[in-house]
């Protein structure tokens, strides 16, 4: 008995499956109001209550983004603000709690009393100082464990995404933001930006 040649759909490898997407998405608004003039001491204290809250009542989150739930593996922070974004999207879906995707941490400078300003102002002195200079209060995660912590984050998304699903995470603006920077240097091309504000997406495809 002669052998068999193969035919032509035998002899071609199986395609290779298409990555799905990464979707990085900051939470709503939180209900905490920004409009005060704080000390260093009094910016600490609002950071902590603001990472409790959750958000302002009466939002809704853009139809794309529950659209895009809807054929998405869904990871979240455990703070109660992306908690509350994630069952707005979600609307009932499965989803995920992953603290890999808590905001980095913000302590401010221990500036003079006399100098106050608004969170927001607070916001970026205390990135700033984090960032450039490695500042955090003792017992708290560095600039360099916070980067450590975003290419574990990159190894989880690409985990699920090279199996061909989307994968749609609701977390925190600015560490949203170093995953993003740790997937671009694996070779993940930025499609949509729709920015850093609340409920905005960026949306990460393989090169």
């Amino acid at each position: 008995m002669t052998d068999q040649a193969p035919t032509r759909a035998e002899a071609m490898p199986p395609a290779p499956v298409r990555a799905g997407a990464i979707i990085l998405t900051r939470h709503g608004e939180p209900a905490l109001s920004r409009r005060v003039k704080l000390t260093a001491a009094g910016y600490r204290d609002w950071w902590g209550r603001y990472e409790i809250g959750g958000l302002l009542g009466g939002q809704t989150p853009p139809p794309c983004l529950i659209e895009q739930a809807g054929r998405s593996v869904i990871f979240h922070s455990p703070r109660l603000r992306a908690i509350e974004t994630a069952r707005a999207v979600a609307a009932g879906q499965p989803m995920m709690q992953e603290p890999l995707f808590l905001e980095a941490p913000l302590p401010p400078p221990n500036f003079p009393d006399w100098f106050k300003v608004g969170p927001r102002a607070w916001g970026v002195i205390a990135r700033v100082w984090w960032w450039a200079f490695d500042h955090h209060d003792p017992g708290e995660e560095s600039r360099d464990q916070a980067k450590v912590r975003a290419k574990q984050a990159a190894d989880l998304l690409e985990n699920h995404a090279v199996t061909g699903q989307d994968v749609l995470v609701l977390a925190h603006g600015f560490f949203n933001g170093m995953v993003g920077m740790e997937l671009t240097r694996r070779g993940w091309r930025c499609t949509r930006d729709r920015g850093f504000q609340y409920w905005c997406a960026r949306r990460f495809e393989k090169r």
